[in-house]
């Protein structure tokens, strides 16, 4: 759930209450595709339950991670407007909820706080994302932690966990559950 703290430790409540009011909650059932590698993708998404295949290539493709609560997706193509580079598949009975890239544009050009810290967050999150794989593939200086020791968070980030865990609790609670 550590990728979620990262987007709502930078909003304000009033930015996650728009979220929830801008979304629409989907459930998923085993084997559904929420995204699909090379087509474009309408939303950014939430995962609010279960568990998500990410693959590359054609068929079942080849396993690249997994995804669960907390995670969000589709947030690279939204931000260069490329086509997925995998597919995302769910596992188990899955829940998310889905942000209208339309919707989403739309508040982002309208308020520029909410851009600045929508977009913070986005750099937060995929630089950690960077980060972990670097990690994962042994790359040069690659350290545990991104440069932190071991399991050690970035200090910005633990000064809002409590915070961003409180609204991701009530984004479910609001939502009815997963």
């Amino acid at each position: 759930m550590k990728k979620v703290l990262y987007i709502l430790g930078q909003l304000t409540d009033r930015d996650v209450e728009w979220l929830v009011a801008a979304g629409q909650k989907r459930r998923l059932a085993p084997g559904t595709v929420l995204i699909r590698e090379g087509e474009p993708t309408d939303a950014v998404y939430f995962v609010l339950g279960g568990d998500l295949a990410v693959t590359q290539g054609a068929g079942e493709g080849r396993p690249i991670g997994r995804l669960g609560v907390g995670e969000i997706v589709g947030e690279m193509s939204f931000v260069d407007a490329s086509p997925p580079s995998a597919t995302v598949r769910a596992v188990e009975d899955s829940a998310v909820l889905r942000i209208p890239r339309d919707l989403l544009r739309e508040r982002l050009k309208s308020d520029d706080g909410f851009a600045a810290r929508f977009y913070h967050a986005i750099a937060i999150f995929l630089s950690d994302r960077l980060r972990s794989a670097l990690v994962a593939s042994g790359g040069p200086g690659a350290r545990p932690g991104g440069g932190l020791e071991s399991g050690e968070l970035d200090p910005s980030v633990l000064d809002t966990m409590s915070l961003a865990g409180g609204r991701f609790q009530q984004m479910l609670i609001r939502l009815g559950g997963t």
